[in-house]
Parts: structure tokens; C-alpha cells; sequence
């Protein structure tokens, strides 16, 4: 209270005064309590998002859930995150919040890590920008792309390495990223790579899950007395399904060749693959098999160590051939997996249990042959046995009853009677004949003094390309040396022999395919060129000796010209001789 002398306007100045800083203290009182009351706000949601991304087990949907929160922390209007790929120079996986499938149909291929994305990989420190054009590493977007300025960077760390960074622009309202953006996106980084690395191990927890089943049902049908091709068909279709493998290969040598032949295929395109025979040098699988090591590849499709065949390997990319053994010297085979196009290429942690399962294959052959070896023993002594008995029984017998009948035979007076007898004595002789030869054929040992018409063909082909120019492929298919008799695999050389020999003298050919197929009670042999094709005029003596081949057998010759151009040769007989 002003003085009885002041006048009364300087009373009313002073009450006001007061009022009005009381006013400025309650604004600024409210403005802190706002500004705490956002902060508190800012920090529950920090972490709400913390607890969904880490509550998250599935890695794809925990690096969605980490984009989602982050664009949601800070306000921006679209956020992304980049994975690093394996040789730390570029992203090898994006995840988007903010733009359309649209979009980024029209904006093209995901980025690389070029620009600023590029600057956060090689320095990775959280970058806030005011506009992204300004900073030199800068270079433009590509057409169709929003509009961007604002940008805020942070990347995220797993045990001390870099996994990926986030990408963050536009922020709503048209304001700056700043201090507490960069604090709590950076926060958010830490608690996403732990997430991350909880996703991984539970990743990897559930695929050593799934290998482990695998391995037990191999082992279940392995005791169960399952069969080589059936045991190694399934270690094909289970690696293929836990790799996400596109195609399976299983390949085995071929006796005396050096070459190995596709046994069996599964997946993507199988039936071109399947009994196709590759060189054991200068090849994905050969190498895999000479070294006794894994052996990868970026792209099949475009790696010179496979073999160009029409359509095989079309959309396919990454791959990985594994050996069946680890002792170089005692390899079974090589079992090849294949990515599609554009897939991730196998790692290490992905080829180390592959070794394991190559080992189970490695025993599946191991315990076919010993199983085999076995029933070929038994066989063998149930020959002899069963020789033997003839030859101490039967034959003992029926030798013992011609005597008898011979004697018998000298007192018979009625013609007739007497020849009838000399008849049946020869009957018996005869019979003795057939006897023996069939215990000459028990006891001999198929197989033992030559080689199978597998190992035949692929010699043939083999002798023929440096007359052809270049080497002819491959394809066999079916119980080829168990099912063809040794005359039919005879003719069947000769004839491809003649085919090949007709190729290299008149077609003017480039490219040959050998396909031999046995089963359905015939084996086929089907030879095809890209050459000239045979005139009208042109049946040569080689052609008539085949088909006389082939109707001495029961079988026949068919010529025809494909539409691309060339000569296709089919020649089949019965499994049988006719």
C-alpha cells in the first residue's frame, strides 16, 4: 500500500505490476509443465516402442516393428532401414514406412548405399541434416522419388558391429530434427539392436531345430533298411526346404570316367538336371568333389564352372556344392544347392551344418554298398550252392537214368519202343547240356571282366570330341548296367559310335546331346545335333546298319529334324534281345 500522500493513479500502477509478473511466472510455470508433461509423453512412448520391438522374435517383422516406432518417435513422414550387407559396403536389404508399393514400383530397385546412405556406413555417427541436398555427398534422387529435406541418421549396432542404419526424413510440421530427435532415435537404435540379436539367436535356435528333426528322420530310414536313392532323394528335399534352396542336385561318380552323373534333382526345372553327366574338372561340382570342401557361387548362371545347358539354370543365382565326405580321396558325391535369382548367397553359418548333412548322405551310400555288398555275397553263394547241387544231384541223376535207359534199351524188341527210348536218351543228354551251362553262367561273376554301358558311353563321348570340335552332353537316365544285356549295350555302342561319327563328318554341327534312357522294358538312345540335317538324298550305309541294329532286336530307327534345325536320332530295342 502506497502512502496517504501518493496519488492514487501511482497506487493503481503498482498493484498492476505486481498482477502482470505474476502472469509471466504462471505462462513460463505452464510451458515447463507442458514442455515435462511432452517429455514424459516422449519417454513413455520411447518405451511402449522399446518393449514392442523387443517383445518381437521374428527378425523381419522386429526390423518393420523398429521403422514403425522410429518414424512414430520423432514424427517423421517416412522412415527406412538398411541392413548391411555381408561385405560391409553396401545395404543388402530395405524396409520402408511411408511410401507406397506403388511407389517404389515406380522408383525402381531398392538403394544400394551410395550418397548419404553411403556417408552412414562408412561413418557410423548419427548425421542430422537440414537439407539433404546440401551435403556433399549428396547426389540427387532417382525419378518418381518424393520430395526430401529434413534427414536424421543413426545406425544401430548388435555386439559392436554395425548391422544397418535408420533413415529418417521429413519431419511433420516442417520443422528441424534436433538434440532430443537424435537422443531418442539413438535410444531406440540401442534397444533395436539388442532385438535384433534376440531375433537372430532365436533364429538360429529354430533352424538347428529343424536340422536336428532332419537329421533324425534320415537316421530313422537309414536303420530302417531305406534305399540309397531314397535316403539321398529326402537329405536333397530337406536341405533344399531349410536352405531355401530353389533346386537340389544330388551327384555321384561314374566308375572309371572321371566324370560324375546328376543322380537325382529336385525343386526348380529337376527333369533338366536330372541324369545330366559333368565333367569331374573345371566344374562347380568337380571341384567341390576334387577338393573335398564346399565350394560356392554367386550366380550359377553366369559362372563358367557350369555347364551352359538350355533352360537349366535360368532364374537361378546363388549356389553352394558340398561334398558327401570330408576325405578328399573318398568322396561319394556332391550335393548342390541353387537360390533363385537375386537371393542371399550362402554363408558360413548356413554351410556348416550342410557338411553335417552332406555326412549323413556320406553314410547312406556307405551303408547302401555295405547292404549291397551283402545281398551280392548272398547271392553269389546261393549260385554256388544251388551249382552245386545240380551238378552233384541232377546231374548225377539224370546221367544215372540215360545209362539205364540205354541199357534198358537193348532188350526192347519193338522198334518203336527202341526209339522212342534212343530219343529220350538224347532227351537227357541234351538236358545235361542246358544243365551244365547254366552252372557255368551261376558261377561266373557278371560284370567282372569289363566295364558297364554308363562308363562305355561317356568314354565314346569323351574319345569323340576332339573329332567333333567340341565336347557332345550327356544325359542317362534308369538302371542302365543293371537292366541292358551285355549284347544289347553292344549295339548300343556301336550305334553311337556311327552317330557320333556321322555328326563330325556331314553335319557342320556345333552342339551334340547323347541321351540314353533305360526302363518301361527298352532302353533308348537318342542322339541330336544342330547341324545341317541329313538331305533327301542322304541314307548312307551307317544309317541302314543301324536300323538293321535295331530291327534284329525288335526295335526300331526313327530320324526326324527339329525345328531349331539339326538331326535327331532315336534308336530303341527291348530290354531283351527279340
Amino acid at each position: 500500500m502506497g502512502s496517504p500522500e501518493e496519488p492514487r493513479e501511482t497506487q493503481r500502477a503498482r498493484v498492476r505490476l505486481p498482477q502482470l509478473r505474476l502472469d509471466e511466472l504462471l505462462e513460463e510455470l505452464q510451458a515447463r509443465l507442458d514442455a515435462a508433461r511432452g517429455t514424459r509423453d516422449r519417454v513413455h512412448s520411447l518405451l511402449e516402442a522399446v518393449l514392442s520391438v523387443g517383445r518381437e522374435l521374428d527378425l523381419e517383422q522386429a526390423l518393420r516393428g523398429i521403422v514403425e516406432a522410429a518414424a512414430v518417435l520423432v514424427d517423421a513422414e517416412y522412415a527406412a532401414l538398411g541392413v548391411i550387407g555381408p561385405d560391409g559396403k553396401r545395404l543388402s536389404a530395405f524396409h520402408t514406412v511411408g511410401v507406397s508399393e506403388e511407389q517404389i514400383a515406380r522408383i525402381g530397385p531398392y538403394p544400394e548405399g551410395h550418397g548419404i546412405l553411403g556417408e552412414l556406413i562408412h561413418h557410423p555417427e548419427p548425421l542430422r541434416l537440414a537439407k539433404i541436398s546440401e551435403h556433399p555427398a549428396s547426389y540427387g534422387f532417382p525419378p518418381n522419388h518424393p520430395p526430401m529435406n529434413t534427414f536424421l541418421g543413426v545406425p544401430i549396432r548388435v555386439r559392436e558391429q554395425v548391422f544397418g542404419n535408420l533413415y529418417l526424413t521429413e519431419k511433420r510440421g516442417g520443422v528441424q530434427f534436433d538434440e532430443e530427435d537424435v537422443s531418442v532415435t539413438s535410444t531406440l537404435a540401442v534397444a533395436a539392436g539388442v532385438a535384433i540379436d534376440n531375433a537372430r539367436l532365436y533364429e538360429e535356435s529354430r533352424l538347428r531345430e529343424r536340422w536336428l528333426r532332419a537329421n533324425a528322420e534320415i537316421t530313422h530310414t537309414l536303420m530302417s533298411g531305406g534305399e540309397q536313392g531314397t535316403v539321398l532323394a529326402l537329405i536333397a528335399d530337406r536341405a533344399r526346404e531349410i536352405t531355401g534352396a530353389a533346386l537340389a542336385v544330388v551327384a555321384v561318380p561314374m566308375a572309371d570316367t572321371g566324370s560324375l552323373v546328376m543322380e537325382l534333382a529336385v525343386g526348380t526345372d529337376s527333369e533338366a538336371h536330372r541324369g545330366l553327366v559333368v565333367p569331374g574338372e573345371g566344374t562347380l561340382i568337380g571341384e567341390a568333389f576334387a577338393s573335398g570342401t564346399p565350394v560356392t557361387s554367386g550366380d550359377v548362371s553366369h559362372d563358367e564352372r557350369v555347364s551352359p545347358e538350355p533352360g537349366g539354370f535360368a532364374g537361378l543365382g546363388p549356389a553352394v556344392a558340398v561334398p558327401i565326405g570330408t576325405d578328399p580321396g573318398a568322396v561319394r558325391g556332391v550335393v548342390l544347392l541353387v537360390r533363385e535369382a537375386g537371393a542371399t548367397a550362402f554363408s558360413g553359418k548356413e554351410i556348416e551344418p550342410l557338411k553335417g548333412f552332406a555326412a549323413q548322405a556320406a553314410v547312406a551310400i556307405e551303408l547302401a554298398e555295405r547292404r549291397a555288398d551283402a545281398e551280392e555275397v548272398a547271392v553269389l553263394q546261393d549260385r554256388d550252392r544251388i551249382a552245386r547241387d545240380l551238378h552233384d544231384l541232377a546231374i548225377q541223376r539224370l546221367f544215372a537214368t540215360g545209362m539205364t535207359l540205354q541199357s534198358a534199351g537193348r532188350f526192347i524188341e519193338h522198334a518203336e519202343a527202341s526209339e522212342r527210348v534212343v530219343r529220350a536218351v538224347d532227351d537227357l543228354d541234351e538236358t545235361i547240356k542246358i544243365i551244365r551251362s547254366t552252372i557255368f553262367g551261376l558261377r561266373s561273376r557278371d560284370g567282372a571282366d569289363g566295364t558297364g554301358l554308363r562308363a562305355r558311353v561317356v568314354r565314346i563321348a569323351g574319345e569323340a570330341a576332339p573329332v567333333l570340335g567340341f565336347a557332345p552332353g550327356v544325359r542317362m537316365e534308369g538302371l542302365i548296367d543293371t537292366d541292358v544285356p551285355r549284347e544289347t549295350a553292344d549295339h548300343v555302342v556301336a550305334v553311337l559310335s556311327e552317330a557320333l561319327t556321322n555328326i563330325a563328318r556331314h553335319a557342320r554341327a556345333d552342339r551334340a546331346d547323347i541321351a540314353l534312357t533305360a526302363g518301361s522294358g527298352r532302353v533308348r538312345l537318342t542322339v541330336t545335333d544342330n547341324g545341317v540335317g541329313i538331305p533327301a538324298d542322304g541314307h548312307r550305309s551307317g544309317l541302314r546298319n543301324m536300323a538293321e541294329r535295331a530291327q534284329q532286336l525288335g526295335g526300331e530307327l526313327e530320324l526326324s529334324s527339329p525345328e531349331g534345325g539339326g538331326t535327331a536320332l532315336v534308336w530303341w530295342v527291348p530290354v531283351a534281345p527279340a
